[in-house]
Parts: structure tokens; sequence; C-alpha cells
């Protein structure tokens, strides 16, 4: 039915608790509702496209499809939900340290990288190198810490270890975990810079994740059909079965890069991860915050859509929550949209609600007619009409 497919991932825009969302101890968390509740807030496009109506049923959608699916992955991060929607779905989650790692492996980390660690702690990235910051630029020492995800993340300033050598002791700290004795999903790089206590994180962070398992964008390109990357989805994926791959600096730079891709000529998948929502706005539970991202997005999609043709479908989605009213700071176990748009739509409405984000994935392989061999999710293709 359509020659390009554009997956949009708003990063982190949950439209309502999942129904185990108590096991994640998330009940009443809704990201999208709680982010525009009380608020004026003008989104004239998602109005249309139905996203609003997913939390506000007095809101009617007046072109395209919209509804919600759930998560079936056993976690609430971005590696686990991204994987999902092309048809990955781990049996067993990765590890979490919220005491931080073992010291075992420290000692590791300390030997492979040849550098002092600190920190080696759950905490907030911009509050562990404001507290930590000075004694890494007088030792040289990395700072090391997680989160509630499975992540390990390595925070250095720029003038102290330069971007490359930071990627570099990355690169040597993920061989030491991607592994069953530690199972930890991802390594970032956290460079950042300026001087204290006003230190900025740089657009240059960088995900290190082992190669992913068989999935749908590997059968696209094993078909022949253009995979292109834009943002976080390069690293989230390990570089892998992409026609091409473009980084981004913030969702703006994303939606540049996306309308530009949108002038080419290609056949395939565009997928595009904007992660603006969660990194600065849900992690630091910043409401306001949350909600002019959404309206920016809504602003500055114009010129993407303007570049669309009869035969583009166009998906907006989320791969967790991250409730900026919610306590703490992690993401929250949420449903998230599923919106569908296509200029060459004669209909629009609502959609089933899906069992899993890997739906997306299974819609994407049957439009190019291609056989599913993965067998995990239930298209939802027939009802784009």
């Amino acid at each position: 039915m359509f020659k390009r497919v554009f997956l949009i991932v708003m990063d982190s825009l949950g439209v309502g608790e999942a129904k185990d969302a108590e096991k994640y101890d998330d009940k009443g968390s809704n990201t999208l509702k709680h982010a525009l509740e009380g608020e004026n807030y003008n989104l004239p496009l998602f109005e249309k496209l139905g996203l609003i109506s997913l939390v506000d049923n007095k809101v009617e959608a007046k072109c395209g499809y919209y509804g919600k699916l759930e998560p079936s992955n056993l976690a609430k991060d971005t590696l686990n939900g991204h994987y999902e929607m092309m048809g990955t779905i781990f049996d067993k989650p990765f590890m979490t340290y919220p005491d931080g790692f073992p010291l075992v492996l420290i000692s590791e980390i300390q030997r492979v990288t040849g550098r002092t660690v600190i920190g080696n702690k759950a905490a907030s990235g911009t509050e562990i190198i404001k507290e930590l910051g000075q004694e890494h630029i007088k030792t040289g020492s990395i700072i090391v810490y997680t989160s509630e995800d499975s992540v390990l993340q390595i925070a250095a300033h720029e003038e102290v270890i330069p971007v490359d050598e930071l990627y570099d002791i990355c690169e040597k700290v993920s061989k030491l975990i991607f592994n069953d004795t530690y199972k930890i999903a991802r390594v970032i790089a956290r460079p950042f810079v300026g001087e204290y206590p006003n230190y900025t994180r740089t657009a240059s962070r960088k995900d290190f994740t082992q190669e992913p398992p068989r999935n749908y964008m590997e059968l696209l390109y094993e078909n022949g059909l253009d995979v292109i990357a834009l943002g976080k989805i390069k690293d989230i994926f390990a570089d892998k079965n992409m026609t091409s791959a473009l980084k981004t600096k913030n969702n703006l730079d994303g939606l540049i890069k996306l309308t530009d891709v949108a002038k080419s000529d290609f056949r395939g998948l565009c997928f595009l991860n904007l992660n603006d929502f969660d990194t600065l706005y849900g992690h630091r539970r910043d409401k306001i915050g949350y909600k002019n991202c959404i309206e920016e997005l809504d602003h500055n999609l114009y010129p993407f859509f303007c570049q669309l043709k009869d035969d583009d479908l166009v998906i907006f989605t989320a791969d967790h929550g991250n409730d900026p009213t919610y306590k703490g700071t992690d993401h929250t176990r949420e449903n998230v949209p599923l919106i569908c748009y296509s200029k060459g739509f004669k209909y629009r409405g609502a959609l089933p609600n899906g069992k899993t984000f890997a739906n997306i994935g299974a819609t994407i392989i049957e439009n190019f007619g291609i056989n599913n061999d993965l067998g995990v999710g239930e298209s939802f293709l027939k009802y784009l009409k």
C-alpha cells in the first residue's frame, strides 16, 4: 500500500498506565494527560491526528487513525521499547543495579581503562556531574553511574577526556558487561562541558549496545528495502541493517533531517527517535517543559507534512512513559500511542488497542509483502483505508 513508511518515536510519550503498571510501582501514571492537565495548550495537528483523543474523548480526531499499544516486554526502557516495535521481546529482563555495580566490575573497568572510577551509584545525570565534576577534572577519574534502567553511564568533561577517548572507554567497558554475568543492556557515553556549577551535557552522547537479535529491520534490509535511521536508532540497533544513519542534536534537528529524507526518493522505512521529551523533561519532572516540547513538535511538523505523498504512511508512537508529574525520576510503565496518517486515507477513526508494540513492525512487513518469519505482533494494515 505504501512506498515509504516514516516511524516517529516520541521518546517517553506514554498515554496511560499499562495493565501491569502496579508491578512496576507506576499505578496512575499518564505522561500525555498529566503534561497537558490544567494547562492551556496549542496542539492543532495532534488534535486532528487523534493523539489528544487518547486521553480526552471530548476531542474528536479529524484525520488518520489512532489507538494504543500495550507493552509486552519486561522492562520500561528505550532499548526494550524499540526492540519490541521491531519484533524482539526478551523472555528475561536485563539486570539493574540500583545500589551501584559490583566492586569486581568496577575493578575491571579501572583495569581496562587505566582510570579510577568515582560515583558508582544510581543518580540523575545532571546532578552527578554537578556533584563529582570538580573531582573528575582534578583527578581524571571517570564518573560511572546508573539509573533504574539497565544502563551503565560514563560521564567525562570534554577538556579532560576528549569525546573520541570517552567512546573508546565505553567500547572497552561494553566488552566487560555484554554477557550473562552482568546482563546490562547499554553503555552510554555522557560528555559534558562548562565550569562548576554550570556543567552542560552535550549532543555527543553515544549509546553502545549489543548486536540486536533478528528483527523486522533486518527483514526489510534483507529484502532490498531502504532502512534509514535517524537519532538514537543507529545506536539502539548497533548500526546493523541500515542503508543510512544520521545522529541528531535534538528534536528540531531530528525534524530537519526527517524533512530532508522526505524530500528524497526511497522505498522502505525511515525510523526516527525524538529524545528531548525524555532526557530534558521527563526525567527532570518538568511538566511545563514537557508540554512545551509537545507543542514545539506539533508546530515544527508542518514542513515535513508538506513533503508527504499519497503513498506515504506516517506512524507516531513511543517506547515507554516518563510522567513528568510522577514520583522519582524514572520511566513509567505505560501504554503508548499509535497514530497513523497518510494523505491517501479516505477514512479515519479509532484502531483496536494492540497487545504489543510489535504490531508496528508486523504492519510494516506486511505492507512490503515480506513473509513474517518472526511471527511477532499482529498487523493493523487492514484497518488503514
